[in-house]
């Protein structure tokens, strides 16, 4: 049922909470809001944002190309995350048919729910190998506005440890409001 509902281009950027949280701005990072499409998120300072077709949103730090934050829409008539099962199951599904190619090895570390203002949101932690480098990332989904909203960072796994504390606080910062 997920790969029917999702196979689409990914949709990265899960949470809901009111408009204001874009102005909580933390050091080191940068607010963006999408008040059409109706999520939020922060983004750490010096990323410049680059146009990806099938995505809605992408921002990228211009030395490290495997460290970014991309957001993907695709509508849904689903009401909530959890009509696409569990947050491991649905972890599972996109990181082998949307997240990741399918000639890269890829491991689920962990997958959780949690809700922010009444709403849903899937967050999951993985690593997905190709030949030459291994990209270590973070997810999140959410259901809204008749959209399965997906975001997703990451950072090549030599600089993991360097970067694991910025990319949980753009996971955590990701919301989605009603538009």
């Amino acid at each position: 049922m997920i790969a029917a509902g999702i196979t689409a281009p990914l949709v990265s950027i899960v949470d809901q909470t009111p408009i204001a949280f874009a102005a909580e701005t933390k050091k080191g990072f940068l607010s963006m809001t999408d008040k059409k499409d109706g999520y939020s998120f922060l983004y750490p300072f010096g990323w410049q944002e680059v146009v990806i077709e099938g995505q809605d949103k992408v921002f990228k730090d211009v030395i490290e190309p495997l460290e970014s934050v991309s957001v993907n829409l695709i509508a849904t008539s689903k009401q909530d995350i959890r009509d696409f099962g569990s947050p491991q199951e649905v972890a599972e599904t996109l990181i082998k048919k949307v997240l990741a190619p399918a000639t890269q090895k890829t491991k689920l570390i962990g997958a959780a729910e949690h809700d922010v203002d009444g709403k849903a949101y899937y967050t999951f932690e993985f690593v997905a190998q190709a030949p030459n480098f291994t990209r270590h990332a973070l997810s999140a989904v959410c259901i809204g506005n008749g959209k399965f909203y997906t975001l997703t960072t990451g950072a090549n796994e030599r600089r993991w440890d360097k970067m694991k504390d910025r990319l949980f606080t753009v996971i955590d910062s990701f919301r989605i409001f009603n538009v």
